[in-house]
């Protein structure tokens, strides 16, 4: 089972957004996803701000964020989402180069979902990617699927 809708990528480096985009088509998810830059531009996708004003009002199925990004850090934007009664629900993956065990505990305690670390190895980070894809747009059942 396909859950249809958008994922959002927040990530600030191209060369990981060009590896998770190939992992998701590899895997065959056919969801779209929009990636966005910064905290800051994460938060105004999902608040309709800016740019993103007059973007249709579909809730991501999930969002990917990553902690070390401009503007503001994913932890920032982690918290931002929890107090939002519209996305205080959607799965959030903190998708990260940082092992950093406060990092780890301080994306739990905001309420990430998930914490995956990105595998340095090409082989092992495409495979994670699948792995990650197929579990939250396949796998996982969200309130989103009873909208």
């Amino acid at each position: 089972m396909n859950n249809v809708g958008k994922i959002l990528y927040a990530e600030d480096n191209d060369n990981d957004v060009e590896l998770t985009l190939a992992a998701f088509e590899e895997c065959n998810l056919a969801n779209p996803v929009d990636v966005v830059k910064d905290g800051a531009e994460a938060l105004d996708y999902l608040f309709y701000k800016g740019k993103y004003s007059q973007r249709d009002k579909e809730i991501p199925l999930f969002i990917l964020l990553d902690l070390k990004m401009p503007k503001l850090d994913g932890i920032e934007v982690l918290k931002e989402i929890r107090k939002s009664k519209e996305y205080k629900s959607i799965p959030v993956i903190i998708l990260t180069s940082s092992k950093m065990e406060s990092d780890i505990a301080r994306s739990y305690e905001f309420g990430a979902n998930s914490f995956v670390v990105k595998p340095i190895d090409f082989a092992a980070f495409v495979e994670a990617i699948k792995n990650l894809g197929y579990f939250w747009a396949n796998v996982n059942t969200s309130l989103k699927n009873y909208e």
